[in-house]
């Protein structure tokens, strides 16, 4: 069960995105600002991949590298199916890839293909935090599939601010809250002093004002 606190914080952020229609779905953001940490350590650098135990409120986009058997297995699982020979092509076009880069939130290859992959397109990839997951050709991709569909990356850079998306405006409270807090334990077991090392946390609509929920 979600925090109160949380909870009362996301139902302010949704009230107040309320006052002013849009023609379009917010996504719900939080933002989680550090203390005491030396972000120019690599080692203090935060980078997970949180599965939301409500899901995103929209499926994650998932594209993979793959071939023979596995590409065939899956098709109904993924967004987009990337063959070996295409690699090369879109290594030489790479606004093309770095378009596809941004459009897809989770890249899966098999795991021969990885080291050409890393060589061609892990320039567009790496800096984006979004070098393939690999796989075995022979894996059954459906439950890794499913998994990734409901996760969000977290990733702090060298900045203090984490953002992570944590929901749409169109779910519950609840299951906002519950994603929330399911970020927040995550980002302060990866902390030196947990607890201690985190400032401020606010949540956030696409379009609203910060609500500060602790």
């Amino acid at each position: 069960m979600a925090d109160s606190k949380t909870a009362e914080a996301v139902q302010k952020a949704l009230d107040d995105s309320k006052k002013e229609e849009r023609k379009f779905t917010q996504s719900v953001d939080l933002v989680i600002n550090l203390k005491n940490v030396d972000m120019n350590d690599a080692k203090n650098r935060i980078e997970e991949e949180v599965v939301l135990p409500n899901g995103r409120g929209s499926d994650a986009k998932i594209a993979i590298f793959a071939s023979g058997e596995l590409a065939l297995k899956s098709k109904a699982h993924v967004d987009l199916l990337i063959k070996p020979e295409e690699i090369e092509e879109l290594a030489k076009d790479k606004k093309k890839f770095k378009k596809m880069a941004d459009e897809y939130d989770f890249f899966i290859a098999e795991a021969p293909l990885m080291p050409t992959i890393g060589k061609s397109l892990g320039v567009v990839l790496g800096p984006r935090g979004k070098m393939p997951k690999p796989v075995s050709p022979t894996l059954d991709i459906s439950s890794i599939a499913k998994n990734l569909r409901k996760t969000v990356r977290v990733r702090s850079k060298a900045s203090t601010s984490i953002h992570a998306l944590v929901g749409q405006e169109k779910m519950p409270t609840d299951q906002i809250a519950d994603n929330i807090d399911m970020v927040i334990k995550r980002i302060e077991a990866k902390l030196e002093r947990g607890r201690m090392n985190i400032g401020s946390v606010y949540v956030k609509t696409s379009m609203g004002p910060s609500v500060r929920i602790w």
